[in-house]
C-alpha cells in the first residue's frame, strides 16, 4: 500500500532544500509495511526502509499527517502524529539515523521511544568504503586498520567467516572454501580465536574502522563430512548432527519441500526450488523455525557484543527475504545505537526468478551486474557511462553493494566469468577507481591472494598450514604472496575522493577519444585517459584554487581558475588516472600567513643558528622555537588552514611519535605518547554546537581518534581533538580575533601539560572527514629545533601555532595577550 502525500510533502521538501518537482514524484511516495503503525512499531516491530525521501537513507512511516517542526533549541523534527523523528547528521552523509521521542513542549522527552530501522547505515561516520581482506588473519587485520586503513579513511572491513568450519584435506588440502561449511558458531578460525577476534575488533574500532562480517547462515557443512571443526567439536553431516549449535536432523528443510527429484537446487527459475532445497549439497536450515531463527540471531548478537557493526549475508538468495527479515528483527542494536549493517548476497543476473528488489527492505544487496558492465566499461571507456542501468533490473543506488570483483567471481565461481581482476592490474585500477568516483551503490574493495590457475587454493600458509603473516614491503605493497590491491595508489587514495564527494551526483560529463571526465557537485573532479594520455581545459565545477593529484601523493598540482576551468594532464601508461577534492591535500593559499618562512630548512634537519627573521613579520618566529620549556599545563593555540566545504569537519590527532616513546599504547589515558589536554570554551552559538559536543570527555592529545566516552554531536562521532572553524572577517559567525589570516583557519584553543611534550614539541596532524593529510617531511619554521625527524607538523607547547593542511608552511609565535 502507498499513499502520497500532497502538500505534507511539500512543507517536507521545503524543509529539507528538496525542489518541489522532485518531491511530487518520487520523494513523496511513502509506504507502510509489515504493520508498523502507530504505537506497535515500538511493541515488536521496527519501520522498514522503504521512502526514498532523505538522500542516500530511507524512512518508512504509517500515517498521513507529517508536519515539519523546528524547536527553539534548533533540533529538527519530522512529527508524524505524536511522534516526532530527530533528524541527525552522521558525518557527511545526510540524516543517516533517525531516533523517534514523544513530543512535549515542542522538546523531545528523555525516554527514547523507538528506533526505526533500515539496516543500510555502515556506522562509521559517514566514511563510504569498506575493503575485504579476504582470508586475513585477525592481527594482520587489525595491524592493517593502524597502519593504512584508517588513516586513509576506510569505513570498515570484510572479513572471511569468523566462526568454526570444516578441516578439508582430502579432495584438497585446506582449501578457501571450507570456511562456508560451518560446523558451530563459535569463533574459532585459521584467523584466529574470540580473544584475537576481540583484540581486532577494538584496534580498528580505535582507528575509526568498523568489522564487518561475512556470515553463513543458510546452510552447515556439506553431506559427507563428518569429523572435527576447526574449533574441534564434532559433527557429522551426513546424519544432520551439529553438537557445538546444536543443530540436529529436525532444524533441517526436509528434501519433502524441495520440489527437484533429488533435493538439490536445479531450477533457478522457481523460487521454491533455489530457496527449500540442498545448494550443491550443503546442508540446508530451515529459517522458518524459531529455534533456527534464535540460534543465529544469539550468533549475531555475540558479534555485537564484541564490537562488530554489520554482517555480509552469503547465500541470501537461497533463503526467503522474510525469514532473514525475522531473524534481522531479533539482532539486537548496536551499543552506540542504531541497526547494524546488513548487506545480502544475491546473485541476480536477470537469469532466474529471485530478484534483488525483494531484499530492499533487509538492507543492501549486491549487485552481480555492476562487475560485467564496470568490466566492460574498464575494456571500453565508451561503456563507462551504463554502468547503472536501470533497464537491466539493476538495484537502486540506495540498496546497490557494488564491487569489481569478490572472492567467488574472480575466481570464475559465483556470478564469475569476464570480470576484471588483479591478474590484469592495469584495466583493475582503472575499474576500481571509476566505481570509487562514481555515484552509483555503497562500495567494496577486493584484497586478494595470489592464486595462479587453481581456483580452490586458500591463502599463503606455513609450512603447518597456519595462515602467513602480511609483510609490507619497502614500496608499500604488500609480500608473502599477498596482492592487497588496497594498498594501490589509484585505488588506496581514491577512498578519499569517495568520502568528500559524498551525497553529490555526477555532473561535466565527457566522453569522447578514449577519455572520460566528470565533476562530483562541487566538491571533487575525476578524469582517466585509457590510452595514458591527456592534454584538456574542462569544465571541473569545483572553486578556484590550487588542488593536488590524489593519485600521484600530490606530486601533480592543478589550478582551478575563477571560471572553474582547469588544464587537465594525464600521462601515465600504466595509471591514466587524475583525481581531486575540496578540504583535500593541497598546496598553501595565499593568505598571508606564509611571511617569515622563506628563509627556511624545509627537511627539518638545518643547523638550527636561529639567526634569521625571515622575510616580512618574521619577528617572533625563531626565539618561540628556542625558548625555554614551559612547565605543566600551559594555554596552546593551532590554527590549521584547511579548506571545506559546508558539513565538514576537521579534527587534530598527534602526541609523541610511538618509536620514539616507550609506553606507547591505543588507550589514551595510560599512553605515553598522549598529552593530556583541556579545551577553552569558545562560544555558545549554533556555530559551536558540534565543537562544543566533541569537547566533552576530550583529555588527551593522541594518536586514535574518538576517547572512550568523548562526546558525540547527534550520533556523529568525533575523529580526534575538535577544531572550529574561523574567519578573520568581524560580524561573521566563527570570527576569531587570533585568526588574522582568513576563512577556513581550523581553530584549537587548549591548555596542554607542557612536561608530556619532547622539550615543549609535539606532533601533530589534521583530519578532514576521515581524510588524514598527507605527510608533511619537516615544518618550514622550526629552523631544525625538533627533538627527531618526523612526517608530521611539529608544533609548539604553549605558543600560537599556524599549520597548513598537506603543507610544510608554517608559523611558531607568542601568544598575543589581551
Amino acid at each position: 500500500m502507498s499513499t502520497r502525500y500532497g502538500l505534507n510533502a511539500l512543507k517536507l521538501a521545503v524543509f529539507l532544500g528538496i525542489s518541489s518537482e522532485v518531491a511530487t514524484s518520487e520523494y513523496c511516495e511513502v509506504f507502510c509495511e509489515y504493520g508498523c503503525c502507530g504505537n506497535s512499531c515500538c511493541a515488536d516491530k521496527r519501520a522498514i526502509a522503504v521512502g526514498s525521501i532523505f538522500g542516500n537513507r530511507k524512512l518508512s512511516i504509517d500515517t498521513t499527517t507529517i508536519t515539519m517542526m523546528i524547536t527553539d533549541s534548533g533540533n529538527r523534527l519530522l512529527c508524524i502524529r505524536t511522534f516526532c523523528i530527530l533528524l541527525s547528521k552522521g558525518g557527511s552523509n545526510i540524516f543517516t539515523s533517525f531516533k523517534a521521542f514523544v513530543l512535549q513542549n515542542n522538546e523531545p522527552a528523555d525516554d527514547e521511544i523507538c528506533v526505526l530501522a533500515d539496516y543500510t547505515d555502515p556506522h562509521c561516520s559517514g566514511k563510504q568504503a569498506i575493503v575485504h581482506l579476504f582470508e586475513w588473519k585477525f592481527s594482520d587485520i587489525a595491524n592493517e586498520c593502524e597502519r593504512y586503513l584508517g588513516k586513509k579513511g576506510f569505513c570498515g572491513v570484510q572479513t572471511s567467516p569468523v566462526n568454526e568450519y570444516t578441516v578439508i584435506t582430502k579432495e584438497y588440502i585446506r582449501p578457501w572454501w571450507e570456511r562456508y561449511q560451518p560446523v558451530s558458531y563459535k569463533i574459532a578460525s585459521r584467523s584466529g580465536n574470540e580473544v584475537e577476534f576481540k583484540n581486532m575488533v577494538d584496534r580498528c574500532k580505535n582507528v575509526g574502522v568498523r568489522i564487518y562480517v561475512d556470515v553463513v547462515i543458510n546452510h552447515m557443512a556439506g553431506l559427507g563430512r563428518t569429523g572435527k571443526g576447526t574449533g574441534g567439536s564434532s559433527f557429522d553431516s551426513s546424519n544432520y548432527d551439529f553438537p557445538g549449535v546444536p543443530f540436529s536432523r529436525q532444524h533441517f528443510n526436509d528434501k519433502d519441500k524441495c520440489p527437484s527429484h533429488d533435493g538439490m537446487v536445479n531450477n533457478y527459475g522457481d523460487p521454491n526450488n533455489v530457496r527449500n532445497c540442498f545448494l550443491v549439497g550443503l546442508t540446508d536450515l530451515d529459517q522458518k523455525q524459531e529455534y533456527v531463527r534464535n540460534k543465529i540471531a544469539g550468533f549475531f548478537n555475540h558479534l555485537i557484543d564484541l564490537g562488530v557493526a554489520g554482517f555480509r549475508v552469503d547465500a541470501a538468495k537461497h533463503m526467503w527475504p522474510g525469514d532473514i527479515l525475522a531473524i534481522q528483527k531479533l539482532t539486537k542494536n548496536l551499543p552506540e545505537g542504531g541497526t547494524p549493517f546488513f548487506y545480502h548476497e544475491v546473485i541476480d543476473q536477470n537469469d532466474g526468478a529471485i530478484k534483488v528488489n525483494e531484499y530492499y527492505p533487509n538492507g543492501l544487496v549486491t549487485e552481480f551486474r555492476f562487475c560485467q558492465k564496470i568490466a566492460q566499461g574498464a575494456r571500453n571507456f565508451g561503456e563507462l557511462g551504463g554502468v547503472y542501468d536501470p533497464g537491466w533490473g539493476m538495484a537502486d543506488s540506495d540498496h546497490a553493494f557494488v564491487f569489481v570483483d569478490n572472492h567467488d567471481n574472480q575466481r570464475g565461481h559465483g556470478g564469475g566469468g569476464n570480470r576484471v581482476t588483479h591478474k590484469t592490474p592495469r584495466d583493475y585500477k582503472i575499474a576500481v577507481a571509476f566505481m570509487l568516483a562514481n555515484d552509483y551503490g555503497f562500495p567494496r574493495i577486493m584484497s586478494s591472494y595470489y592464486f595462479g590457475d587453481d581456483s580452490s587454493q586458500g591463502p599463503p600458509h606455513n609450512s603447518d598450514y597456519s595462515i602467513k603473516d602480511v609483510t609490507i614491503e619497502n614500496n608499500g605493497l604488500c609480500g608473502n604472496g599477498w596482492v592487497c590491491e588496497h594498498r594501490w595508489n589509484p585505488i588506496g587514495n581514491m577512498v578519499a575522493f569517495r568520502n568528500a564527494v559524498t551525497g553529490t551526483t555526477k555532473v561535466h560529463w565527457k566522453d569522447q577519444n578514449d577519455q572520460v571526465s566528470f565533476a562530483r557537485g562541487n566538491k571533487g573532479f575525476f578524469a582517466m585517459a585509457k590510452q595514458g594520455h591527456m592534454d584538456e581545459t574542462l569544465q571541473t565545477g569545483l572553486p578556484a584554487g590550487e588542488y593536488c593529484d590524489l593519485i600521484t601523493d600530490c606530486k601533480k598540482k592543478i589550478t582551478v581558475d575563477g571560471s572553474g576551468n582547469a588544464h587537465i594532464v594525464i600521462d601515465n601508461s600504466e595509471e591514466p588516472i587524475l583525481a581531486f577534492i575540496v578540504g583535500g591535500p593541497s598546496t598553501p593559499s595565499n593568505t598571508g600567513v606564509h611571511s617569515g618562512t622563506s628563509n627556511t630548512n624545509s627537511s627539518g634537519t638545518g643547523s638550527g643558528t636561529g639567526s634569521g627573521t625571515g622575510s616580512g613579520g618574521g619577528s617572533g618566529i625563531v626565539s618561540p622555537t628556542n625558548g625555554p620549556v614551559p612547565k605543566g599545563f600551559h594555554r596552546t593555540i593551532i590554527l590549521f588552514e584547511g579548506r571545506t566545504a559546508p558539513g565538514q569537519d576537521l579534527f587534530i590527532r598527534g602526541g609523541i611519535d610511538e618509536g620514539h616513546r616507550q609506553g606507547c599504547q591505543h588507550t589514551a589515558a595510560s599512553s605515553a605518547c598522549a598529552i593530556p589536554i583541556k579545551s577553552h570554551d569558545l562560544g555558545s552559538s549554533d556555530h559551536f554546537a558540534k565543537y562544543n559536543a566533541w569537547r566533552q570527555g576530550d583529555s588527551y592529545l593522541d594518536w586514535y581518534g574518538a576517547e572512550p566516552g568523548q562526546g558525540d554531536y547527534h550520533g556523529q562521532t568525533p575523529q580526534g581533538t575538535p577544531a572550529v572553524w574561523t574567519t578573520n572577517q568581524p560580524g561573521k559567525p566563527g570570527y576569531n580575533e587570533l585568526n588574522s589570516y582568513g576563512e577556513h583557519f581550523w581553530l584549537v584553543d587548549i591548555e596542554m601539560d607542557c612536561d608530556k611534550t619532547e622539550n615543549g614539541w609535539f606532533e601533530v596532524k589534521a583530519v578532514i572527514n576521515s581524510n588524514w593529510e598527507s605527510n608533511v617531511p619537516g615544518n618550514s619554521c622550526h629552523y631544525g629545533n625538533v627533538p627527531y625527524r618526523s612526517q608530521n607538523h611539529w608544533a609548539r607547547c604553549g605558543m600560537k601555532n599556524v599549520l597548513h593542511f598537506s603543507a610544510v608552511n608554517c608559523e611558531i609565535s607568542e601568544i598575543p595577550t589581551s
